[in-house]
């Protein structure tokens, strides 16, 4: 795997890209290009041995021109203040692309989770809450679950705020637990969009879904939801792999029985009639769609060059470096740009907020109907932009409709001061 780019010099090239097709002020679109804000901060907590170890935490509020700050909070050691800069930014026209009245925003903490107790990653989630509360609200920023937090842990923020606060305010985060005031449909919504996303892109090039050989690189929620979802949709998921090693059977395997597995045994390695593959050799597979389901820069210009599937779906935020996207649009390799494909985790997490401001809950049909409307429209849209401008790629078009959208928030609004 290539960790060499910088996510954000990466996220101000692709905005470069898409400002050439639009005829934008240069000085908006230098706007466009850099965050609001970033909070930096130190939390100091206590270990369950009594002693005091400080962290680095950070969130960046990218843009706030068509709605109130939205996007996870991850825990990871690779955590770093251009990395949530980056990451707030695709959120921003990740919204904008699929039409979700939000911004962008991200957080994150630099620990690796496995090394803390719970009660230890209870103290440090509350102490970042505590930093947030300034920031956060729920019509100012909404956090939500990124990689290795889920819905304990947005219960935790949840709770840390309403008491600071002093009020009942489940809209201030999404993602929690159903009876938390999660919404049903999702812990599946990110994995769902990206399944949608497969099949519109496949129906879009005339081939068919069923049969298509499938390669997933991170067997994570996202990447596990999608595999079974693509499954159900006849597709053969042939390789998986996580941050232990991967897996390959060419004649496919249960995506569900792999999951299992992996919850078992904590990895996806190991599971019966597989042959043990590396990362770089399931990035380069021939496949007919390759989902990149880990973390950024997965794929660089020079892997590829040896990628040899014919689609790629990112689950993932950032998974293919600028430098690897020409690669592949000179090969012809069709790519569903991250912030359409795996755009269901904050559409379904507007579902949520909407649901806790109306207080009224949404069955999961109803939840996963809107979720394929918002989806099959986006991509309809991304399509057609695609096809009626000189564009290189898929994600070119899609970051012209997401600035296109901004901007005209931004034009309606004026600027002040």
């Amino acid at each position: 795997m290539s960790s060499e780019a910088n996510p954000f010099e990466s996220l101000r090239e692709q905005v470069d890209d898409a400002a050439a097709v639009l005829e934008t002020d240069p000085g908006v679109i230098e706007r466009l290009k850099n965050p609001e804000r970033v909070l930096e901060t130190n939390l100091t907590f206590e270990r369950d041995d009594g002693s005091l170890e400080t962290v680095r935490a950070y969130r960046s509020q990218f843009n706030g021109d068509r709605g109130p700050y939205k996007g996870g909070i991850r825990y990871h050691p690779g955590v770093t203040r251009d990395e949530v800069k980056a990451l707030s930014g695709w959120m921003a026209y990740k919204c904008a692309v699929v039409d979700v009245p939000y911004g962008g925003g991200k957080g994150g903490i630099a620990i690796d989770p496995a090394d803390y107790s719970a009660d230890e990653l209870e103290r440090i989630t509350r102490a970042f809450a505590t930093e947030l509360r300034p920031l956060i609200g729920e019509d100012r920023d909404i956090p939500a679950p990124d990689v290795n937090t889920g819905q304990r842990e947005m219960n935790w923020i949840k709770d840390t705020y309403e008491t600071l606060e002093n009020t009942t305010a489940p809209g201030v985060i999404t993602g929690k637990a159903i009876d938390s005031g999660g919404s049903e449909g999702r812990v599946e919504a990110t994995g769902r969009s990206v399944a949608l996303s497969a099949r519109e892109a496949f129906d879009w090039l005339g081939r068919d879904l069923s049969g298509a050989t499938v390669a997933v690189q991170g067997y994570g929620n996202a990447g596990s939801v999608a595999a079974a979802l693509l499954d159900d949709l006849g597709a053969d998921v042939v390789a998986a792999s996580d941050s232990s090693g991967g897996i390959h059977a060419a004649d496919g395997f249960d995506p569900r029985e792999v999951k299992a597995h992996k919850s078992e045994t904590g990895s996806v390695t190991g599971y019966s009639g597989t042959d043990a593959i590396s990362n770089d050799e399931l990035l380069t597979l021939d496949v007919d769609c390759l989902v990149p389901a880990a973390l950024e820069n997965a794929v660089n210009g020079d892997l590829a060059a040896d990628v040899r599937a014919d689609l790629i779906v990112e689950a993932a935020n950032g998974p293919l470096t600028p430098d690897a996207d020409d690669v592949l649009a000179d090969r012809g390799v069709h790519v569903v740009p991250d912030i359409l494909a795996n755009a269901g985790g904050v559409t379904v997490s507007y579902f949520e907020w909407v649901q806790n401001r109306q207080r009224f809950g949404w069955t999961e049909e109803r939840v996963n109907e809107e979720l394929e409307r918002v989806i099959t429209d986006a991509f309809d849209t991304l399509v057609e932009t695609y096809e009626s401008n000189e564009v290189p790629n898929l994600r070119t078009a899609a970051y012209v409709v997401g600035i296109g959208r901004i901007v005209n928030a931004y034009d309606q609004a004026g600027n002040w001061p």
